[in-house]
């Protein structure tokens, strides 16, 4: 199973972690760091990107290739 990526603040800097992992795949100075390699993961595994805001909130979701909508475009 592709595991979901997800970008959360991690002591002032910002962390890559796959879904149900206990350790952090990466560590980074920028979200926009952060973001761009869980990009690569969730698009080479399939899976879903979460990307959480400063206070821990998701406020932004991407599919590759596990959307269970069936969207044209």
């Amino acid at each position: 199973m592709n595991k979901n990526q997800h970008v959360v603040p991690h002591q002032g800097k910002w962390a890559v972690k796959g879904e149900g992992n206990q350790k952090n795949t990466l560590i980074t100075d920028t979200q926009e760091q952060a973001i761009t390699k869980a990009r690569e993961i969730a698009k080479n595994q399939e899976s879903e990107l979460l990307i959480h805001g400063p206070d821990g909130a998701i406020r932004e979701k991407n599919s590759y290739g596990n959307d269970p909508k069936n969207v044209k475009g």
